[in-house]
Order: C-alpha cells, then sequence, then structure tokens
C-alpha cells in the first residue's frame, strides 16, 4: 500500500519530466555502457562491466521509485486551502517559546522539502505536530535534540 504524495502541479511536472530523461536519455545510456563493457572481453573478471550492470540496476530502481511517487500523486490546488488551520502548502509563522525568535514555514511534501527555502516536510516533526494547529496553539515538537516549543502566530499562503 503506497501512500498519497501530495505535489503542486509544477512538482508533478517537473518529476514526469525528470522520469522522462531517466527513461529517453539515462536508460539508453546505461545500456550502451553495458554493450561497451561487454566489448572488453570475459565478464567474469570485468569490472567495468559490473559497475554498469550495477549502475543500471540503482537507475531502474530510480525509475520504478519515481513511477510509484507519479502514479500515487495528487494534485494540490492552492486556491481551495483553508487557512484557518496549519495543512499541507499553508505558511506558518512561529514563534519559539524558548527564544522567541520567529520562523516561518511552508508545509510541503516530502518531494519539495527544503529547508533552506523555509519549506519542511509534511513528515517531519516539526510538520506533522503543527498540522491540523490553529493560531494562538501551543506546540510540543519532540526533535533529536529534545523538545522545542512553539507557538502558531500566523497561517497563510
Amino acid at each position: 500500500m503506497n501512500a498519497t504524495n501530495y505535489v503542486t502541479a509544477e512538482t508533478f511536472e517537473r518529476l514526469k519530466e525528470e522520469l522522462q530523461h531517466m527513461k529517453g536519455v539515462d536508460r539508453p545510456a546505461a545500456s550502451h555502457a553495458i554493450a561497451e563493457a561487454r566489448e572488453k572481453g570475459d565478464l567474469k573478471e570485468n569490472a567495468e562491466y559490473d559497475a554498469a550492470k550495477e549502475a543500471q540496476g540503482m537507475l531502474e530502481a530510480k525509475i520504478k521509485q519515481l513511477e510509484g511517487v507519479l502514479a500515487n500523486a495528487r494534485i494540490l490546488d492552492e486556491s481551495n486551502i483553508d487557512t484557518s488551520k496549519v495543512s499541507i502548502l499553508t505558511k506558518v509563522t512561529l514563534t519559539n517559546m524558548n527564544t522567541k525568535k520567529q520562523v516561518t514555514y511552508k508545509i510541503v511534501s516530502e518531494n519539495e522539502a527544503d529547508l533552506k527555502l523555509g519549506k519542511i516536510s509534511v513528515t517531519s516533526p516539526i510538520g506533522k505536530s503543527l498540522l491540523g494547529k490553529v493560531i494562538g496553539d501551543e506546540v510540543d515538537v519532540i526533535v533529536p535534540a529534545g523538545v522545542l516549543k512553539f507557538k502558531v502566530e500566523k497561517i497563510e499562503l
């Protein structure tokens, strides 16, 4: 049973392009590398052939994984997102109750998460803890470093 992957239309298109590239460019290149290595003689002691076969296996696994992501993708439409509570694609401003510093995160799918851009995964400890919360709620988040306490200040798109 595969979980639903929530993605924006932009991410869905990017993943589709990545899959097409793997199938149309990387897969033929891997086959060519195997054929070239095979021409070099004895396959029992041919490290190049083994490496090419291993690379092909890894590529096929990546293709299969990406096909699974796309098959279970559900494209999110930002126009019908409820901002009265924290949900995927909302931007949440929090106050860290320990440091009194404010941070803003956008809650996104695992495929779109990028902490440098302020995008955290809905499956991360903070993302999971915030889901369904409303402005004014205080949230305890268990992270490897201990417990973080946040207060939800603002929810927007």
